[in-house]
């Protein structure tokens, strides 16, 4: 049984991890707000830029089609974008990516497809190298900038544009989450490059004519919608991973608490014993006498 000296330092030790949570809670709270509606703000613009790149990938076929909509004429080599978050304390969020990549993986490599990870952030480097060691590619670096944005995601989009023109690989996916509430944020997979045709246009009142024309637009709003694809994903990992982290933080507190009551209760048990203890024998040496 512990000592009264163990159980009040167990005690103060927990209180002092409980301030830390709580202020963690506090400022995950804080940053949520913003991370929230950015990601929000920039999903309307990415729905109507893929209504555009509908309308104008339903006049282009062919040999005409650039690249990057046609993609190479074939699907072996598969590249797995994984967005990950650079820090911790985020509940499960970085291992229910990992999970999602995990499964994509083993999937594609069971239709005997050639797979590779090119990995952002830093959480979900470390497990999906224990299991894929050999498969590890490239990946970009997110920590050094205090938030990731537009830029960071135009130098993502550039590198894996050249990799695909490079002939690295015919599919990339990209695999991130999508925040719903602070409670749930869910894993995302989807094809990036080349960029999915839609299944059909979508319908307008009147006749569009687009100037120069539909392949030129193309060639310019191609490597946007990758660009503009990576920036919602990175706006959806800062929400999501301030969302996991004021849950997860929250309860952290929360069993800090209870944590703190049990163990004070047990010290004023063993407190009351060692008093009662004490009278005893006070009371004993008494009568003695």
């Amino acid at each position: 049984m512990a000592s009264l000296k163990e159980l009040k330092g167990r005690i103060n030790s927990v209180k002092s991890t409980q301030k830390i949570t709580k202020a963690k809670q506090m400022v995950a709270a804080a940053k949520l707000r913003r991370a929230q509606s950015a990601a929000e703000a920039a999903r309307p613009y990415a729905t109507r830029l893929a209504a555009v790149m509908a309308s104008l990938a339903s006049k282009v076929a062919g040999d005409n089609a650039p690249k990057l909509l046609a993609g190479t004429g074939s699907d072996q080599r598969h590249l797995l974008v994984v967005v990950n978050t650079d820090k911790g304390l985020c509940g499960g969020l970085n291992a229910n990516l990992v999970k999602a990549a995990k499964a994509k993986a083993h999937a594609l490599l069971a239709q005997g497809k050639a797979v590779e990870f090119y990995l952002v952030g830093k959480k979900g480097r470390a497990p999906l190298r224990r299991e894929f060691p050999k498969l590890i590619g490239a990946g970009f670096d997110t920590s050094t900038v205090k938030a990731p944005g537009f830029a960071e995601a135009e130098a993502m989009a550039d590198e894996l544009i050249a990799l695909f023109d490079a002939g690295k690989f015919d599919v990339a996916h990209l695999i991130f989450p999508t925040f719903k509430t602070a409670l749930a944020q869910e894993p995302t997979i989807t094809q990036l490059i080349p960029v999915p045709s839609p299944a059909d246009a979508a319908a307008s009142e009147a006749l569009v004519e687009y100037e120069p024309g539909e392949e030129e637009i193309l060639q310019e709003l191609l490597p946007r919608y990758v660009r503009t694809q990576l920036f919602g994903a990175l706006l959806e990992r800062e929400a999501s991973e301030q969302g996991a982290s004021m849950t997860a933080m929250d309860n952290a507190t929360r069993n800090a608490g209870e944590l703190i009551q049990k163990l004070t209760i047990q010290y004023n048990r063993s407190r009351q014993a060692a008093i009662t203890t004490e009278l005893i024998e006070i009371i004993a040496g008494a009568e003695a006498l």
